[in-house]
């Protein structure tokens, strides 16, 4: 197995992010610093991350709803509370997938799988993401909706919503292929000046958080893990 699959699988980030460990001198094998990607790691080989010796975990697939007033962070430098604290002691070193700021709710992933990780999180996938948003106001649909729906430049790039569904005055569901910070937020703002009160992410590509209760958490079943390996994919419509 390539190193960085190695250290993706042994729970210690994405590929992306392991592959800069690599690169910054920090992996040894047996002993040996090691800043080539390419290396390949044996059955018996010492894989060590500081003084850290690293093995492969058993592959740990989670869905949590995310309570507002959590950070989506390991360690918060201001003390704030992480949805970490909201899962066993006695997992192995997980990440999530999907970032959702500290106001915002939902559905978030935790794994140890990189490799699931890199593919849920890169821009060419596009991996459906469904929304439900409350408004400060009505919204003005006539006016905005088209907007949201073509798309335009906000700070952190280019933003557009693939469907906007309005289900009452102050009320939308809204489905996103990309991942920018406060995206939602950011968008309802510039087009219209509206401030979100409630944004709860309901949908992450195939896999609902519905039944899940806001703090508690799920395994995911072999056939999810099986239909996010499977590209973007979206849930029957509605009738």
């Amino acid at each position: 197995m390539r190193l960085n699959r190695f250290l993706a699988s042994a729970g210690l980030g994405s590929r992306r992010s392991v592959e800069q460990l690599i690169l910054d001198g920090r992996v040894r094998i047996n002993g040996r610093v090691i800043t080539d990607l390419a290396t390949q790691v044996g059955p018996k080989d010492a894989v060590k991350v500081g003084s850290k010796l690293i093995q492969k975990e058993r592959p740990l697939y989670a869905v949590l709803n995310k309570p507002k007033g959590y950070v989506c962070t390991a360690d918060d430098e201001r003390g704030r509370r992480t949805i970490f604290e909201l899962l066993p002691c006695d997992w192995p070193l997980v990440h999530h997938v999907g970032r959702l700021d500290m106001e915002s709710e939902g559905l978030i992933f935790v794994t140890n799988d990189g490799d699931l990780t890199h593919q849920l999180t890169h821009p060419r996938h596009e991996v459906e993401k469904e929304y439900e948003v409350w408004l400060d106001r009505n919204f003005d649909a006539e006016t905005h909706r088209g907007k949201l729906l073509r798309g335009f430049r906000i700070e952190p790039g280019f933003a557009k919503c693939e469907r906007v569904e309005v289900m009452n005055a102050r009320h939308l569901r809204l489905i996103l292929r990309q991942g920018l910070k406060r995206q939602i937020r950011h968008m309802l703002y510039n087009v219209g000046g509206y401030e979100v009160e409630r944004l709860v992410r309901v949908r992450f590509g195939p896999v609902k958080v519905e039944g899940v209760p806001p703090g508690k958490w799920r395994f995911l079943s072999m056939k999810e893990v099986a239909s996010l390996r499977g590209g973007p994919q979206t849930p029957k419509a509605r009738k």
